[in-house]
């Protein structure tokens, strides 16, 4: 007899085929699993990447740290907090609607660049360049034109420093001018996608954000160069490494040097000699050298000649002093 099925368990069974969990118990699919993309991923920073990027921003973190802290002449403290991709929009929708925005030109690649500060760090940095102590005062207005121009010399050596990071694809950041909040969407189209990096700064008393946003066109010629740097020195895998340092190690050079070491001679015998006499050791003349490789003791052997040539014929691999033992 056919099972006849109330409205609840109609209503059960279409919902799971709507989720599409519908037949997942009783007919698992053997298939490839076939997941949802979505096209506004693309480009996305890989994990090998992120760990390039990160570790190439926490240098200029803390090369940025020497010199804007030796410029004030205060402790200046800057720190990576996180690399990754977003749109200009998305960007600029985490930007503070009172904050220091500045543009930048990035040569050779004739793109833009953007610079944000948080305003509880740009007026205490302001504070010490005029002669203060750094305090954090209210935050109750915007910048003036004159604050602005004097925090165009610390925007000029973040550029300076962040360009000199780069140096691995020949980029110049020159500070282009301040931007108003309001102009600041005319800089890059909304959906551009741009490398945001966030940095938390600390200077006296004071604890701000500074964000910096460089078109995907910059970033991907740098991630290309991580990973063909990264590419070129991984080898496939540990034999493969060996194999590689074994075969440079064959036609390095080292010295050699063919010795009877522990020879005794009365310093009487040395004090006479002249051009041509002989000085008698008292060692057999079968008695084998030992072959030393970069002062390393090797092998027992006898000198000869091939041709016009001196040469060490091998007598031992065991290599045994003047006493028998080994050394």
């Amino acid at each position: 007899m056919e099972k006849v099925l109330n409205q609840g368990e109609i209503d059960a069974m279409a919902r799971a085929a709507l989720s599409g969990q519908a037949g997942s118990a009783s007919a698992p699919t053997t298939g490839p699993l076939v997941q949802p993309w979505d096209i506004r991923q693309a480009g996305q920073i890989g994990r090998e990447q992120l760990r390039a990027i990160n570790q190439l921003h926490e240098s200029f973190a803390r090369t940025l740290s020497t010199s804007l802290g030796g410029f004030l002449r205060v402790v200046f403290d800057c720190s990576l907090v996180s690399a990754e991709h977003l749109t200009y929009r998305e960007f600029l929708q985490r930007v503070p609607e009172k904050a220091f925005l500045a543009s930048c030109d990035i040569s050779p690649f004739g793109s833009v660049g953007v610079l944000q500060f948080d305003l509880g760090i740009a007026f205490p940095i302001i504070d010490i360049m005029l002669g203060g102590e750094g305090k954090l005062d209210e935050i109750s207005r915007e910048l003036t034109e004159i604050e602005e121009q004097i925090l165009e010399s610390i925007v000029r050596i973040i550029y300076r420093d962040l360009g000199a990071s780069w140096q691995a694809i020949k980029l110049e950041f020159n500070y282009g001018s301040c931007q108003p909040i309001s102009q600041a969407a005319r800089l890059m189209p909304p959906d551009e996608k741009n490398l945001c990096l966030s940095f938390e700064i600390r200077i006296s008393e004071a604890t701000g954000c500074l964000n910096v946003a460089v078109p995907a066109l910059v970033s991907n010629a740098l991630l290309r160069k991580i990973s063909a740097a990264t590419s070129y020195h991984r080898p496939g895998n540990p034999e493969e490494a060996r194999r590689q340092i074994q075969q440079r190690l064959l036609d390095c050079p080292f010295a050699v040097e063919l010795t009877m070491p522990r020879l005794g001679v009365a310093l009487e015998n040395l004090s006479r000699l002249k051009p041509g006499d002989f000085l008698a050791f008292e060692r057999s003349a079968s008695t084998p050298g030992i072959l030393e490789v970069s002062e390393v003791p090797l092998c027992t052997a006898m000198p000869v000649r091939v041709n016009a040539r001196r040469a060490a014929r091998v007598c031992d691999l065991n290599v045994k002093g003047p006493s028998g033992d080994e050394q």
